[in-house]
Protein backbone atom coordinates (compact mmCIF):
# COMPACT_ATOMS: atom_id res chain seq x y z
CA UNK A 1 0.00 0.00 0.00
CA UNK A 2 2.51 2.75 0.57
CA UNK A 3 4.33 1.63 -2.39
CA UNK A 4 1.61 2.05 -4.17
CA UNK A 5 1.14 5.80 -2.73
CA UNK A 6 4.53 6.39 -2.78
CA UNK A 7 4.21 5.68 -7.43
CA UNK A 8 1.36 8.28 -6.72
CA UNK A 9 2.71 10.51 -5.34
CA UNK A 10 6.21 10.54 -7.72
CA UNK A 11 3.64 10.50 -10.47
CA UNK A 12 1.81 13.49 -9.42
CA UNK A 13 5.18 15.52 -8.80
CA UNK A 14 6.40 14.34 -12.46
CA UNK A 15 3.14 15.85 -13.65
CA UNK A 16 3.11 18.80 -12.26
CA UNK A 17 6.80 19.01 -13.32
CA UNK A 18 6.10 18.45 -17.01
CA UNK A 19 3.25 21.10 -16.64
CA UNK A 20 5.42 23.76 -15.04
CA UNK A 21 8.48 23.01 -17.64
CA UNK A 22 9.85 25.62 -19.28
CA UNK A 23 10.43 24.10 -23.21
CA UNK A 24 13.09 25.21 -25.60
CA UNK A 25 11.09 25.09 -28.83
CA UNK A 26 14.03 25.52 -31.84
CA UNK A 27 12.38 26.96 -35.51
CA UNK A 28 14.98 25.41 -38.16
CA UNK A 29 14.76 24.88 -41.58
CA UNK A 30 16.63 25.57 -44.95
CA UNK A 31 16.46 29.11 -45.84
CA UNK A 32 13.12 31.22 -46.71
CA UNK A 33 11.02 28.44 -45.79
CA UNK A 34 9.27 30.65 -43.22
CA UNK A 35 10.66 30.10 -39.97
CA UNK A 36 10.30 33.63 -38.88
CA UNK A 37 6.85 34.08 -40.33
CA UNK A 38 5.82 31.08 -38.54
CA UNK A 39 7.36 32.53 -35.75
CA UNK A 40 5.68 35.83 -36.17
CA UNK A 41 2.16 34.20 -36.43
CA UNK A 42 2.75 32.20 -32.79
CA UNK A 43 3.93 35.63 -31.18
CA UNK A 44 1.04 37.14 -33.00
CA UNK A 45 -1.35 34.78 -32.14
CA UNK A 46 -0.57 34.48 -28.32
CA UNK A 47 1.88 37.92 -27.28
CA UNK A 48 0.30 40.30 -30.12
CA UNK A 49 3.51 40.99 -31.44
CA UNK A 50 5.91 40.13 -34.07
CA UNK A 51 9.62 38.05 -33.79
CA UNK A 52 11.55 39.21 -36.53
CA UNK A 53 11.74 40.78 -39.79
CA UNK A 54 11.07 38.56 -42.98
CA UNK A 55 12.23 39.35 -46.60
CA UNK A 56 12.15 37.63 -50.04
CA UNK A 57 16.17 38.01 -49.66
CA UNK A 58 16.99 34.51 -48.15
CA UNK A 59 19.17 34.73 -44.72
CA UNK A 60 17.12 37.70 -43.78
CA UNK A 61 17.54 35.60 -39.56
CA UNK A 62 21.30 35.70 -39.53
CA UNK A 63 21.08 35.49 -35.81
CA UNK A 64 19.21 33.54 -33.22
CA UNK A 65 16.27 35.28 -31.88
CA UNK A 66 14.62 34.02 -28.61
CA UNK A 67 11.16 35.00 -27.37
CA UNK A 68 10.54 34.29 -23.94
CA UNK A 69 7.74 32.47 -21.99
CA UNK A 70 4.62 32.17 -24.56
CA UNK A 71 1.75 30.69 -23.30
CA UNK A 72 -0.71 28.97 -25.55
CA UNK A 73 -4.08 27.26 -25.22
CA UNK A 74 -5.53 24.05 -27.09
CA UNK A 75 -8.47 21.68 -26.14
CA UNK A 76 -8.05 22.90 -22.49
CA UNK A 77 -4.18 22.02 -22.37
CA UNK A 78 -1.72 24.58 -22.10
CA UNK A 79 1.71 24.83 -22.99
CA UNK A 80 5.11 26.94 -21.88
CA UNK A 81 7.69 27.54 -24.14
CA UNK A 82 10.73 29.98 -25.08
CA UNK A 83 10.39 30.18 -28.49
CA UNK A 84 13.73 30.38 -30.24
CA UNK A 85 14.21 31.08 -34.00
CA UNK A 86 17.19 30.25 -35.89
CA UNK A 87 19.18 31.41 -39.32
CA UNK A 88 18.48 29.09 -41.96
CA UNK A 89 20.67 25.93 -42.48
CA UNK A 90 22.73 25.92 -45.85
CA UNK A 91 25.39 23.60 -46.91
CA UNK A 92 26.64 26.70 -49.63
CA UNK A 93 26.97 30.30 -49.21
CA UNK A 94 27.70 32.72 -51.79
CA UNK A 95 27.86 36.19 -51.82
CA UNK A 96 27.19 36.29 -55.08
CA UNK A 97 23.94 35.23 -54.68
CA UNK A 98 23.10 37.94 -52.97
CA UNK A 99 24.10 40.43 -55.44
CA UNK A 100 22.45 38.85 -57.93
CA UNK A 101 19.46 40.06 -55.54
CA UNK A 102 20.44 43.93 -56.01
CA UNK A 103 22.97 43.77 -52.99
CA UNK A 104 26.40 45.64 -53.51
CA UNK A 105 29.58 43.94 -53.28
CA UNK A 106 30.43 44.96 -50.01
CA UNK A 107 26.84 44.34 -48.80
CA UNK A 108 26.33 41.28 -49.91
CA UNK A 109 30.02 39.70 -48.38
CA UNK A 110 29.26 40.81 -45.35
CA UNK A 111 25.33 39.22 -45.48
CA UNK A 112 27.26 35.80 -46.81
CA UNK A 113 29.82 35.97 -43.50
CA UNK A 114 26.76 36.74 -40.96
CA UNK A 115 24.64 33.97 -42.73
CA UNK A 116 28.09 31.39 -42.62
CA UNK A 117 27.98 32.09 -38.83
CA UNK A 118 24.35 32.18 -38.39
CA UNK A 119 24.27 27.99 -39.66
CA UNK A 120 27.56 27.38 -37.44
CA UNK A 121 25.15 29.09 -34.58
CA UNK A 122 22.06 27.18 -35.26
CA UNK A 123 23.80 23.90 -35.19
CA UNK A 124 25.28 24.64 -31.81
CA UNK A 125 22.14 25.52 -29.95
CA UNK A 126 20.41 22.01 -31.30
CA UNK A 127 22.27 21.02 -28.08
CA UNK A 128 19.88 23.48 -26.39
CA UNK A 129 16.55 22.33 -27.84
CA UNK A 130 13.79 20.20 -26.10
CA UNK A 131 11.45 19.78 -29.04
CA UNK A 132 12.65 21.14 -32.93
CA UNK A 133 9.89 22.81 -35.33
CA UNK A 134 11.22 21.62 -38.52
CA UNK A 135 9.49 23.85 -41.47
CA UNK A 136 10.34 23.50 -45.11
CA UNK A 137 8.72 25.09 -48.21
CA UNK A 138 6.17 22.30 -49.28
CA UNK A 139 6.63 24.09 -52.93
CA UNK A 140 10.05 22.40 -52.73
CA UNK A 141 11.85 18.88 -53.37
CA UNK A 142 12.42 17.65 -49.79
CA UNK A 143 15.04 15.72 -50.80
CA UNK A 144 17.81 18.44 -50.78
CA UNK A 145 20.87 17.68 -48.49
CA UNK A 146 20.15 20.67 -46.68
CA UNK A 147 17.03 18.94 -45.43
CA UNK A 148 18.68 15.48 -44.89
CA UNK A 149 21.57 17.05 -43.15
CA UNK A 150 18.73 18.96 -40.83
CA UNK A 151 16.65 15.78 -40.10
CA UNK A 152 19.72 13.35 -39.72
CA UNK A 153 21.18 15.97 -36.67
CA UNK A 154 18.15 15.93 -35.02
CA UNK A 155 17.70 11.84 -35.44
CA UNK A 156 21.67 11.93 -33.73
CA UNK A 157 19.69 13.76 -30.84
CA UNK A 158 16.85 11.98 -30.52
CA UNK A 159 15.16 15.90 -30.16
CA UNK A 160 11.14 15.32 -30.54
CA UNK A 161 10.41 16.56 -33.98
CA UNK A 162 7.09 18.41 -35.59
CA UNK A 163 7.57 18.76 -39.27
CA UNK A 164 5.88 21.47 -41.32
CA UNK A 165 4.91 21.94 -44.88
CA UNK A 166 4.81 25.81 -45.12
CA UNK A 167 3.01 27.43 -48.28
CA UNK A 168 0.58 25.09 -48.45
CA UNK A 169 -1.73 27.92 -50.35
CA UNK A 170 0.42 27.55 -53.52
CA UNK A 171 -0.60 24.91 -56.11
CA UNK A 172 3.11 23.40 -56.58
CA UNK A 173 2.90 23.18 -52.89
CA UNK A 174 3.01 18.90 -51.85
CA UNK A 175 2.58 17.21 -48.50
CA UNK A 176 2.80 13.81 -50.06
CA UNK A 177 6.37 14.47 -51.50
CA UNK A 178 7.55 15.44 -47.75
CA UNK A 179 5.70 12.20 -46.03
CA UNK A 180 7.19 10.00 -48.41
CA UNK A 181 10.87 11.75 -47.73
CA UNK A 182 10.25 11.76 -43.73
CA UNK A 183 8.09 9.24 -43.08
CA UNK A 184 8.88 9.18 -39.49
CA UNK A 185 7.45 12.31 -38.67
CA UNK A 186 3.95 13.89 -38.15
CA UNK A 187 3.73 16.40 -41.30
CA UNK A 188 1.16 19.18 -40.87
CA UNK A 189 0.97 22.04 -43.86
CA UNK A 190 0.09 25.18 -43.45
CA UNK A 191 0.20 28.70 -44.68
CA UNK A 192 2.18 30.95 -41.99
CA UNK A 193 1.76 33.64 -43.91
CA UNK A 194 -2.23 33.62 -44.35
CA UNK A 195 -2.70 31.55 -41.35
CA UNK A 196 -4.34 28.43 -42.96
CA UNK A 197 -4.09 25.38 -40.65
CA UNK A 198 -2.38 26.90 -37.95
CA UNK A 199 -4.94 25.38 -35.12
CA UNK A 200 -4.41 21.53 -36.35
CA UNK A 201 -0.39 22.93 -36.07
CA UNK A 202 -1.05 23.80 -32.15
CA UNK A 203 -2.79 21.01 -31.83
CA UNK A 204 0.01 18.72 -33.34
CA UNK A 205 2.83 20.90 -31.43
CA UNK A 206 1.21 20.00 -28.12
CA UNK A 207 1.32 16.04 -29.35
CA UNK A 208 5.17 16.38 -29.66
CA UNK A 209 5.77 18.97 -27.01
CA UNK A 210 3.07 18.66 -24.65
Amino acid sequence: MIDVFKRFVNKLFKDIFRKKRHVKLGLYGPPNAGKTTLANRICQDWLGEDMGKVSNIAHETREIQIKEQIHIKSNGKELSFNLVDTPGIATKIDYEDFMKKGMKEKEAKKRAKEATKGVIDSIKWLDEMDVVIVVLDATEDPYSQVNITIIGNLQARDIPVLLVGNKVDLKKASLKKMQAAFPQYEIVGISAKYGNNVDEFYKALFKVAG
